[in-house]
């Protein structure tokens, strides 16, 4: 049903009572959100917000929107220059933007604002990350806000400003990974191999795909590489590599090479492992992100919630390449068959592949 169905639908729905209506619409705009109806949550969303009386509706949009502009459609805006490689122009919009959302949406005694996107990241922050204070969740993902501006920032030659202000876009959203990998590539352009690791090490307690990970790896690799440990570096590099493999990492080990001089030291799992530790890292997906995963699609299971259940029944089979969980997402879903790839029996062992072609 299009958005203007749905609108006209629930408007049918609509009586005297303000009381009635709220309630209502938060019914459905909670039913139209389990099934990822996104044109359905603007309607009812917008309705909440036309139902309320005349005072409360003018402090919403006071704090929504810029000169009559709602705080989305001017992130839309500052994406559509970045997309044509206009930062020049983004750049204040960004600035401006994000002193909105600093001054409105700020922590207070005994409140604090978070723009965590799902079931699974309210779940996780909660747990990883305890919390003292009451979570008000924000209107827009404010996190990715943020990090955007912190990312104009760097490209127009101001990378020190952009560490405290994606240091804020974690605080909207700690479990995030976003604003974490912009944040190492700030420590890459510093040439700060300690903020670099540090800020690496917190992204993977939280990462919970195997792309996040590789990047994660593949960023000590980069660090590693930069201060001359060439094994280690290629430690990290095949790391990347086995959890999820991308394109640039060839060669950047082919790179790697030619700067030892010689071939690279091949490794193992367990080698991995030792060189891992090294760096006081675990190879893997932290136990705790994989828990939270797997009891939440329990959960919901349980519930007869089948959209929120598949969609972490999902996150815990790509961290744990379980069959059971894969059979259980293809019974409820049997079409996402065609997105699964099979497991290799064995990895690829792209140390190997790098010297041969070096040595050729």
């Amino acid at each position: 049903m299009s958005y203007d169905k749905i609108l006209a639908e629930l408007k049918s729905k609509l009586g005297d009572d303000i009381r009635e209506n709220d309630r209502m619409l938060r019914r459905e705009a909670e039913k139209f959100a389990k099934e990822k109806n996104a044109d359905g949550v603007k309607a009812a969303s917008e309705l909440l917000v036309e139902n309320m009386p005349e005072e409360e509706r003018e402090e919403i949009k006071r704090i929504t929107h810029i000169d009559g502009v709602r705080l989305d459609k001017i992130y839309d805006q500052i994406v559509e220059l970045l997309n044509k490689h206009d930062v020049v122009t983004a750049k204040p919009i960004a600035e401006k933007l994000y002193k909105k959302i600093t001054v409105e949406f700020k922590e207070g005694e005994k409140a604090k604002f978070v723009s965590l996107r799902n079931p699974f990241e309210d779940n996780l922050c909660q747990i990883l990350f305890k919390q003292d204070k009451i979570l008000n969740r924000t209107p827009f993902d404010f996190a990715a806000y943020i990090t955007t501006y912190a990312y104009i920032l760097t490209e127009t030659g101001s990378p020190f400003d952009a560490i405290p202000i994606l240091k804020k876009a974690m605080e909207y959203n700690p479990v995030d990974c976003g604003a974490k990998f912009e944040l190492a590539e700030v420590y890459k352009l510093l040439k700060n191999r300690k903020r670099l690791l540090e800020i690496t090490r917190d992204t993977i307690e939280v990462a919970s795909s195997p792309v996040a990970l590789a990047r994660c790896y593949a960023n000590v690799g980069y660090a590693l590489t930069d201060s001359q440990d060439y094994d280690d570096a290629a430690a990290f590099y095949t790391a990347s590599v086995m959890m999820a493999p991308h394109p640039a990492i060839p060669q950047e080990m082919r790179h790697l090479a030619q700067l030892k001089g010689t071939p690279l030291k091949v490794f193992n799992h367990e080698q991995i492992i030792s060189v891992f530790k090294k760096y006081d890292m675990e190879f893997g997906f932290n136990p705790e992100v994989i828990k939270v995963a797997s009891q939440l699609a329990a959960y919901y299971l349980g519930e007869r919630d089948i959209p929120n259940a598949l969609n972490a029944l999902k996150i815990t089979y790509n961290m744990t390449r379980d069959e059971k969980v894969k059979n259980i997402i293809l019974k409820y879903e049997p079409e996402s068959a065609k997105d699964f790839v099979p497991v290799s029996e064995g990895k690829p062992n792209i140390t190997k592949t790098v010297n041969n072609n070096y040595k050729n």
